[in-house]
């Protein structure tokens, strides 16, 4: 009865600490949203003159991340909505709305009248419902400065059919916030976890609410058991009986001022509801998962789909290496699968083409015939990892990790390598350069990753390319948009000490940098510099270049010409170490 007793205080002191910490936050918040909101009316007064649905065919649209990618439920298509894009100086948030074509590989983009104000990191989950509905919940937008937050807490349906846009307006919701996970569970969604964050002070979340879908009004679901700690993007998927089972997932806690402690979660639970109608809410029960197999690294920002055969999936992420005076961080574009009827985890590996296979193994017939069979009694081998480092021109050490899969073992793979590099082989076949926050969908069992970024030193990437790969199969990537070099935008944060908020502002500087360049250049003691600023470009070339025909390799597919992606790789290098310096 003590320890009982004992524990039932504890419980309520955190319950407490929390209601405070939230009232503290949302006093702190208050003022600032006050300043957003009036930024946000402005882009909605601009949305209010859409009257009418307007579909224009365009090019893929920008780079971004933090945006929901969602597959039709009745068509051939993957819905993109929101997102946000940061080029180093400002951060822009959008709400357009772009519909992807699979089979004819093309892209539209969708106007339509009163859409959400522009977010990222929000949740969006389809129905089948009328002709299906894409429903929109909370996320946040920022100022261009990106110090400052507002967290919606509005839910929105798009209904597909009729191309419309309606806000529901329901009490007893989950408070304002982003990086909460949402999904379909019958007919309702459930929405979990999240954070909400001011220019001080955060909070992050691990309450439970539940949408009906047919009475559209909201309730706080009472589970029993002990459920998750408080965290934000984490894996979240509903199981074809009705339960959510929730893995991984982000937070962090301040230590002491100003000093703030991340955790990388990597525990698992099953949501599941007791009783036969799930509106009740205290029938809903947490318990802990204890899976088997081969669970993903810890990582944060990887993304989540539901795959065939009664499975999950999780792609990329990143793990930051948190130290005094820099974050190094390993970027990941693995695909990890859980198994929701065997409670198992395992890596997704590719098998490569039917075509590369059988050469393969008529090759390693070959050798056999002549070796004997010894190592065919050696055990398969797993995921290969591979590390490369990315030097900063300011010293910062960027550690990106590859896991390539393969079925062969090692031995062979190097004796075939010389076949393999001639025929377009397994070891450079197309795949996503590592990355996190990218949007994932799967339609017809086919997995398509969109976008999301990664960081090299402290320049960040926004991508905007798009990949396939059949679930079913497993056997080799495919791109469908490459990824636009020229879309790399970076201008560096100290370009913008000096400059003014508005846009047009940021041209001005650059400009003068470049005339004062050219007045250098006109004076012949000034070449020394020069002299030194190409070896330093040359250096920093020579370690790095593997690193850049990789990744411009994986975008420009494997018909590619060598001497075409090697220029493009350069030239790559070249754009980021003249941004940096």
């Amino acid at each position: 009865m003590g320890k009982k007793g004992k524990r039932e205080k504890k419980g309520k002191g955190a319950e407490k600490t929390a209601a405070k910490m939230e009232r503290k936050v949302s006093r702190r918040a208050r003022k600032e949203e006050e300043d957003l909101e009036a930024l946000i009316a402005e882009f909605q007064s601009l949305d209010a003159k859409k009257t009418q649905v307007i579909e224009t065919s365009c090019p893929p649209p920008s780079p971004r991340l933090n945006g929901s990618l969602s597959a039709h439920p009745e068509k051939d298509e993957l819905i993109l909505f929101g997102g946000e894009y940061f080029n180093g100086q400002k951060t822009y948030l959008y709400n357009e709305l772009y519909v992807y074509n699979i089979r004819k590989n093309s892209w539209t983009k969708v106007e339509i009248p009163n859409p959400p104000p522009r977010r990222c990191a929000h949740q969006a989950a389809v129905v089948p419902t009328g002709g299906g509905q894409l429903w929109v919940f909370g996320g946040e937008f920022a100022s261009p400065n990106g110090e400052q937050f507002y967290h919606y807490k509005d839910l929105w349906v798009l209904h597909l059919a009729t191309k419309t846009w309606e806000q529901i307006k329901a009490s007893g919701g989950p408070s304002g916030r982003s990086g909460h996970r949402m999904v379909a569970c019958k007919r309702q969604l459930i929405v979990f976890g999240g954070f909400h964050e001011s220019a001080r002070d955060y909070i992050y979340y691990n309450d439970v609410y539940a949408f009906n879908l047919d009475s559209f009004t909201w309730s706080k679901l009472a589970p029993s058991g002990i459920g998750p700690a408080p965290r934000s993007g984490c894996h979240m998927v509903t199981t074809p009986e009705g339960s959510i089972i929730i893995y991984g997932g982000y937070s962090k806690q301040r230590i002491k001022k100003d000093v703030d402690k991340g955790t990388l979660h990597a525990d698992m639970f099953l949501l599941k509801t007791g009783g036969s109608g799930m509106e009740e809410a205290d029938k809903w029960a947490w318990s802990r998962l204890n899976p088997s197999g081969v669970k993903p690294a810890p990582r944060s920002g990887f993304s989540v789909a539901i795959s065939p055969n009664n499975r999950s999936l999780l792609f990329g992420g990143v793990h930051d290496e948190e130290e005094e005076e820099s974050i190094e961080g390993d970027f990941f574009n693995d695909i990890y699968l859980y198994d929701m009827g065997k409670n198992r985890w395992f890596p997704g590996q590719l098998k490569g083409p039917k075509s590369e296979k059988r050469k393969r193994r008529r090759g390693r017939q070959a050798e056999a015939e002549g070796a004997g069979d010894e190592t065919e009694k050696q055990p398969p081998q797993g995921p290969v990892e591979i590390v490369k480092e990315v030097v900063a021109e300011d010293g910062t050490v960027m550690t990106i990790k590859q896991v390539i899969s393969g079925p062969a073992e090692e031995r062979q793979r190097s004796e075939s390598e010389e076949e393999e590099e001639e025929d377009g082989a397994l070891g450079q076949q197309v795949e996503p350069c590592p990355r996190s926050n990218a949007m994932l969908a799967v339609k017809h069992g086919i997995l398509y990753v969109y976008g999301g970024m990664f960081e090299v030193g402290d320049r960040q990437f926004t991508l905007s390319d798009l990949y396939s790969i059949d679930l079913h199969k497993m056997e080799e990537w495919k791109v469908l948009v490459e990824m636009d070099p020229k879309a790399q935008e970076w201008l560096e944060e100290s370009e913008s000490d000096e400059e003014d908020d508005t846009e047009g502002a940021e041209g001005g500087e650059e400009e003068e940098e470049s005339s004062e360049e050219e007045s250098e250049d006109e004076e012949g003691e000034e070449q020394h510099p020069s002299v030194q600023h190409d070896e330093k470009q040359a250096d920093y070339l020579s370690r790095t270049e593997q690193y850049w025909i990789k990744l411009a390799r994986s975008n420009m597919g494997p018909d590619a010409k060598e001497k075409k992606v090697v220029k493009v790789a350069h030239a790559m290098a070249k754009t980021f170490y003249e941004d940096s310096v």
